[in-house]
């Protein structure tokens, strides 16, 4: 079944994903003149932070990108997966995904669709495009005169299309000296035997490869919309990052001066790529420029030293921060918007209203209607997934969750049927299920449904009693789901595995005062100061944790140490406004909030907070403004509806505040607190009975 088209603000959609850029190291290039395309893009459109999710994993956040759906609805859930065929494990694989992407349901609609790249998508889906998978680099030979053909399953298209995207690989022996002194200037004082060099040329093949399939593509007929990805900047970032200036302690001078230049001539070379890309599209063309998540590249950038394999697995992510890059550029798309922090669920919802379709009820996004020139009419469907006909998805006996696959696997070997599977295999299958279920479990516990997440941890728990992490993620979700009890019987446990960790030290302070016990609390929060408080990342905690014991003054302190610390992000900001606000510094708590939603603009509690500060300082059309704001962000925030209320029927406002009071009576309780370290403290002033009373006392 095809939708009749809605008003389709963009003629042709050019979706490009670079995973883990960073406006960290983009803004200072483009004010050196040195990402020219970059700087156009955005001068012809808008930009904006994109919001990641947890776990801040690659394979998991480009399917969400691709769904606008969270990971255990499309059910990816890790970078490998067991192989059905019962012979270890394979890189998670588009048949596994269990919702369809943007590119079928634009397929379904007779909407012509490139991809190229993307996460999980080998083997490439029959779509109404040309769809290259992201295996196009496998089974190349080590030997330049030995054939390369295609593996199966990574082209569909015209068999004349896959020629050319074949034979415009490149490979590693490709690259000459010349080439690889784009990325690598100083590559001649590198030590001999130092394996850095190829890593780069490796990378640098694949980048090229995957750039000139696109171009093929791009090509080869109409189209309606294309998707390319390119993940270079987070691969090359794990190898050279730490030695992009400034120097790392544990980073020698030498490595500094031969490697320190790659990683922004990587983001250069982007550019370049971006223009070539940009041209072959043509005018006309709107652009959606996404990262999944930002990548470390200052004083906040992690030291991975001396750890097993699995470990540094865990700690790799320690890299990416949470905001990554959004540009909304061309055609349709507003010249200079200001626009709030979208997130990785919105891209699927506003790339389908900018080509006239509905979206998906069941998709946890919203549509970014503010980088639109004109505001859209968003119509929706209940689920794509209910909506019949051809969409370009594998035949349903080729899509199969490889976890059931591999259990029926495991039940034929245990009645005889098949032979057993290597030892190695099996623990390579069981490693895989373990970390799928630990990432499941991390998605709903950071997507609000911590008590579904509970079993999954107990249960890991189950299977290895010793193991901190699982016991951690034990405390958080319980306290989450509001069972303190157990979290603080949990808590115990941790601190036993754990003694001295000031993750589990902040926690008992939270928990303690979750059940009244004020006094303790205090006595927690005396020894967390006295190991950990001059620690300069456990600042910002720090001073939210003050701010729940109502010791204003002292968050005060450890708020401006935080933003000292880490000035580019919002975080530490809005916890000094916290403080602000309560010790009655009204302007500075305005200028506080001012400065975090420079920086992220779709931060409710920001607005609810330079809302309350503006009502405490008598501007009540303003505060109105700020409140409403806070809304459009989180509409069921029972903080800011009571607190709008209020405001409204102080400036005589009687329907708005009866309207704003009927939203709040339909309010869930449970959904709607504040997100703030002071939700517990009733008798804060940024809560509407402070505002309410303040004449009274």
């Amino acid at each position: 079944m095809r939708y009749l088209m809605h008003t389709r603000p963009v003629q042709r959609l050019l979706i490009l994903g670079w995973d883990a850029a960073d406006w960290q190291i983009i803004d200072p290039l483009i004010a050196r003149g040195q990402m020219p395309n970059l700087a156009a893009l955005i001068a012809a459109g808008t930009r904006a932070n994109l919001r990641t999710m947890e776990p801040k994993l690659s394979p998991i956040l480009w399917s969400t990108i691709a769904t606008g759906k969270t990971a255990d609805k499309h059910g990816i859930l890790n970078f490998v997966e067991p192989n059905p065929s019962g012979d270890g494990v394979r890189v998670s694989a588009s048949t596994t995904r269990k919702t369809k992407a943007l590119w079928n349901i634009l397929t379904q609609n007779a909407l012509r669709v490139h991809t190229v790249g993307w996460y999980a998508s080998h083997p490439a889906e029959p779509i109404s495009g040309t769809c290259v998978s992201n295996l196009l680099m496998e089974q190349a030979p080590s030997s330049p005169s030995v054939p390369w053909p295609l593996m199966s399953g990574v082209v569909h298209g015209s068999p004349e299309c896959a020629t050319r995207i074949a034979a415009a690989r490149v490979r590693v022996t490709d690259i000459t000296r010349d080439e690889l002194k784009e990325l690598l200037p100083n590559a001649a004082q590198a030590a001999r035997g130092d394996h850095r060099p190829a890593t780069l040329a490796k990378e640098f093949a694949r980048m090229r490869s995957l750039h000139r399939a696109a171009i093929e593509t791009l090509r080869s007929g109409a189209w309606d919309c294309a998707m390319v990805f390119h993940d270079t900047i987070d691969t090359i970032g794990h190898h050279f990052m730490e030695y992009r200036p400034p120097r790392m302690s544990h980073v020698k001078p030498a490595d500094l001066r031969v490697y320190g230049e790659v990683m922004d001539r990587v983001y250069r070379m982007h550019d370049r790529l971006l223009g070539e890309l940009m041209e072959v599209a043509g005018p006309g063309t709107s652009v959606m420029l996404i990262s999944d998540h930002g990548f470390h590249s200052g004083a906040e950038r992690p030291v991975i030293l001396d750890v097993t394999k699995e470990e540094r697995a865990t700690l790799e992510s320690r890299w990416h921060r949470v905001h990554g890059v959004a540009i909304f550029s061309g055609p349709g798309f507003y010249a200079g918007a200001s626009i709030g922090a979208p997130t990785l669920l919105d891209v699927t919802p506003t790339a389908l209203t900018a080509l006239g379709l509905p979206v998906g009820l069941d998709m946890d996004g919203r549509v970014v209607t503010e980088a639109f020139a004109v505001v859209p009419t968003i119509a929706t469907v209940p689920s794509w997934d209910d909506v019949p006909g051809e969409a370009g998805m594998h035949p349903p006996e080729m899509r199969q969750d490889p976890f059931e696959a591999s259990d029926a696997l495991q039940q034929l070997i245990d009645l005889g049927y098949m032979a057993d599977m290597g030892g190695d295999h099996k623990k390579l299958v069981e490693l895989t299920r373990r970390e799928s279920q630990f990432n499941l479990g991390v998605v709903l516990m950071t997507t609000g449904r911590a008590g579904l997440a509970v079993p999954i941890f107990l249960k890991l728990l189950a299977e290895f009693p010793g193991e901190a992490r699982y016991l951690s993620l034990v405390v958080h979700c319980q306290h989450s789901a509001g069972d303190h009890a157990a979290s603080l019987a949990s808590l115990e446990q941790w601190e036993q595995l754990a003694p001295g960790n000031a993750e589990a030290a902040m926690l008992r302070v939270v928990s303690l005062v979750a059940i009244g016990n004020d006094a303790d609390a205090a006595l927690a929060m005396k020894t967390l100061l006295l190991h950990h408080g001059s620690a300069p990342d456990k600042a910002r905690p720090i001073a939210d944790l003050l701010a729940l014991l109502g010791q204003w003054q002292a968050s005060s302190e450890y708020a401006a140490r935080a933003v000292e610390h880490d000035p580019n992000a919002p975080e530490p900001r809005l916890s000094a406004a916290r403080a602000a606000l309560e010790l009655g510094h009204y302007e500075q708590c305005a200028e506080f909030c001012m400065d975090a939603t420079e920086r992220d603009m779709a931060i409710p509690e920001a607005h609810h907070l330079l809302g309350a500060a503006l009502a405490w300082g008598g501007e009540l059309e303003h505060a109105a403004q700020s409140l409403q704001i806070a809304l459009k962000f989180a509409p069921k925030n029972r903080e800011s509806l009571a607190f709008a209320a209020e405001v409204e029927r102080a400036r005589g406002n009687a329907t708005a505040a009866a309207e704003l009071h009927a939203r709040l009576a339909e309010c869930p309780v449970h959904e709607a607190d504040s997100s703030g370290p002071t939700q517990l403290n009733r008798h804060s002033i940024r809560h509407a009975q402070a505002w309410n009373e303040r004449g009274r006392s």
